[in-house]
């Protein structure tokens, strides 16, 4: 169903994988899922971490619909994967974002052999000067979307001179936000870009590469919306590529800004919300028709509970309804 990172730990999370071959041990059942993973991580106050966006793709959209990510993470973008593999992690990130879910991006080495090298990919999170700086600081200012993942560069963005993760609020239907970023790497870099819900909106270019781009732009917004910033190769989808195991690329990006016009911050769209359903509805049926089980009656479950496939079911029902709520709230068909 999923993999996730758990942070700020007191005590482990048992078991550490389920579902039998390739997660877990041979003849393994089902016994647990991320949900409640996420759940008893939050009960002792840890943060959520979603790895490498969105594959396993069985649980996350639950848990995003849901409310139990605190962050989500990149660990590929490479230029020997054709586009749609490259830039995956990129456009399953603008999905969920387009959808109206706060999802703050992280880094992460996705360690799995010797010749990948701890913190290729990489997690920076500001915490603000009045603060201790702390582990505890820094997940929680993580939590909050004050971050920026990188394959090497250093990045900054700032709207209406909002920072990273802020909400820039304005009056009525939009107006027009200034936009300032940039971008510092020992490696060259080419493309510096704004995206605004998935789409390019400005961009500084050096075709040759060079140590550091920057650009200051205005931005029209009629809407509630979201801007980040991004930095990489030429186009940005040919990065110079790190010599680990993944052939990953060189580049940064940051969390997002979120623009709201008039009342709190929402974004919402038809498309997402049945991708999402979609996914949801086949996770139950592998629940209910192919996952490994003990006969009911046979075990005892850590859970305590006598219907263990009710148990199982309960976070993605829980997902349905509420993504039916929010069409609901909007008044679209459920």
């Amino acid at each position: 169903l999923g993999h996730l990172t758990l942070l700020g730990l007191k005590k482990l999370v048992m078991p550490w994988c389920t579902d039998g071959p390739d997660e877990a041990e041979m003849g393994g059942t089902l016994e647990i899922t991320m949900s409640d993973w996420a759940d008893r991580c939050h009960a002792q106050g840890g943060t959520v971490i979603l790895p490498h966006l969105p594959n396993p793709n069985g649980e996350p959209a639950a848990m995003i619909a849901t409310g139990r990510v605190d962050a989500v993470e990149f660990f590929r973008h490479g230029a020997d994967y054709p586009l749609w593999r490259g830039m995956y992690n990129h456009l399953e990130y603008y999905r969920y974002l387009n959808g109206g879910y706060r999802l703050p991006l992280v880094g992460g080495t996705d360690k799995m052999s010797s010749d990948v090298p701890v913190g290729l990919y990489r997690t920076y999170v500001y915490i603000p000067p009045e603060q201790d700086f702390t582990y505890e600081t820094w997940c929680a200012n993580l939590a909050a979307g004050r971050t920026f993942m990188s394959g090497g560069p250093i990045i900054s963005l700032s709207v209406d001179g909002h920072a990273i993760g802020d909400t820039v609020r304005l009056s009525g239907n939009g107006g027009t936000v200034e936009v300032e970023a940039w971008a510092e790497s020992i490696f060259p870099i080419h493309t510096l870009q704004i995206v605004q819900q998935g789409h390019v909106v400005a961009a500084s270019e050096d075709r040759t590469g060079t140590r550091r781009l920057e650009l200051k732009t205005m931005i029209k917004v009629d809407g509630h919306t979201w801007l980040a910033a991004r930095v990489s190769g030429p186009d940005y989808t040919n990065p110079i590529l790190h010599h680990d195991a993944w052939r990953r690329g060189v580049m940064a990006h940051t969390s997002p800004v979120y623009v709201a016009c008039g009342d709190d911050w929402q974004l919402f769209d038809q498309e997402t919300a049945q991708y999402m359903l979609t996914l949801i509805d086949g996770s139950l049926t592998y629940i209910r028709e192919l996952s490994p089980r003990a006969q009911p009656g046979t075990v005892t479950h850590h859970h305590g509970e006598e219907d263990h496939e009710a148990y199982l079911e309960r976070p993605f029902l829980e997902a349905q309804a509420a993504i039916h709520r929010r069409m609901h709230e909007l008044g679209l068909a459920v």
